[in-house]
């Protein structure tokens, strides 16, 4: 089950989520929003300043914001990686100090780890360079894709190549040499401040380093990291769905035993999920991981595509397929998101080979 927003949250989300989905300017604050309703300690530890609860609470927080804006789930996931990555970090200096903004939403976190997750298993290489100097070193270089680049103030998680093993850092934005400049043009999603992180001989101490090695911490990270995304698609398969059932309410519906029956395999899916997050299971078994997270874009997908049919030509009617149309857009984002579909079947195909 999804964790409830609260009425109030839940009816804004509705009523704003077109204008989330397009706004050129960036739209309202999303964040301070969902921080102000105390959704950023989702399954933190109280003693670290959160809520409590498990990896599958901060999941199904996500799902639950997911049912109605997909954008807004994609901001608080964004928030909610960079809090494990500090949750996780050993430098525990730092992350006592950054989390209370965190949480509170006064600091913005960006995600910058698309490149390193893609890079850790060999789809890429990591585009920042770090550079040793006096009291710590320098990152050139950037990070193409980032969410959350709030004009107030954030902080980006990054991953830089080094002469020894690449290590993960936490890039204030104000630092000298930073440049963040949203995407135009995106199609959707357009209130999630996505865009890119420029870095220019940032100078940074070791106080600002996350891991001393990030290819022994992105693992350690990857099951909250991912699981938190299959949050997208159970919360957008429950919106179409309930929309399908409403649309033949009228009539009885030939697809109602379909649609029963996905709804039958998203609750099967959702405790695989939730148990595995939260035994370990998914950090011991990647591969178990990563058919979750395609899975997810595969239930994702044909529960819009059940909305579709069951609203039929009123899909393309302004008042009655708009929020049809935004459903569609944010499926097709799914499986292009970081680990891509592409990138999770060679991963499962590798994992069948060994």
């Amino acid at each position: 089950m999804s964790e409830p927003l609260g009425a109030g949250l839940a009816a804004w989300l509705d009523e704003h989520a077109a204008a989330l989905d397009e706004a050129a300017d960036g739209g309202p604050d999303l964040l301070q929003l969902l921080a102000a309703h105390g959704l950023c300690g989702a399954g933190v530890p109280e003693d670290r300043g959160g809520r409590g609860g498990t990896i599958s609470s901060a999941a199904s927080t996500v799902a639950a914001l997911a049912e109605h804006s997909l954008c807004a789930a994609f901001v608080f996931w964004a928030q909610r990686a960079v809090i494990e990555c500090l949750l996780l970090s050993p430098n525990r200096g730092l992350a006592d100090e950054l989390l209370p903004r965190l949480l509170d939403g006064s600091l913005a976190a960006a995600p910058g780890l698309s490149n390193a997750m893609r890079t850790l298993s060999g789809f890429d290489r990591l585009h920042v360079q770090h550079a040793a100097a006096p009291g710590g070193g320098t990152l050139t270089g950037e990070v193409a894709w980032a969410t959350n680049l709030a004009p107030r103030g954030i902080v980006a998680a990054v991953a830089a190549r080094a002469d020894g093993p690449p290590a993960l850092y936490a890039v204030p934005g104000d630092a000298a040499g930073v440049e963040l400049a949203l995407t135009s043009g995106l199609m959707g999603l357009r209130a999630s401040r996505t865009g890119s992180v420029r870095l220019d001989g940032v100078h940074l101490s070791d106080r600002w380093r996350l891991h001393a090695d990030a290819r022994a911490f992105l693992p350690t990270l990857r099951p909250a990291f991912l699981a938190f995304q299959c949050g997208w698609g159970v919360g957008l398969a429950r919106a179409s769905l309930r929309a399908a059932r409403r649309a033949g309410e009228a009539a009885p519906s030939i697809l109602a035993p379909e649609i029963e029956q996905l709804e039958h395999a998203l609750d099967t899916y959702w405790r695989d999920l939730s148990e595995g997050a939260d035994d370990g299971r998914l950090q011991r078994e990647p591969a178990s991981l990563f058919g979750l997270r395609l899975r997810m874009v595969e239930l994702a997908t044909a529960a819009v595509q059940l909305e579709l049919q069951a609203l039929g030509g009123r899909a393309y009617l302004p008042q009655q397929g708009a929020a049809f149309a935004r459903r569609w857009r944010e499926a097709a984002f799914l499986p292009i998101v970081t680990p891509s579909a592409v990138q999770l079947k060679t991963e499962l195909a590798r994992a069948g080979e060994g």
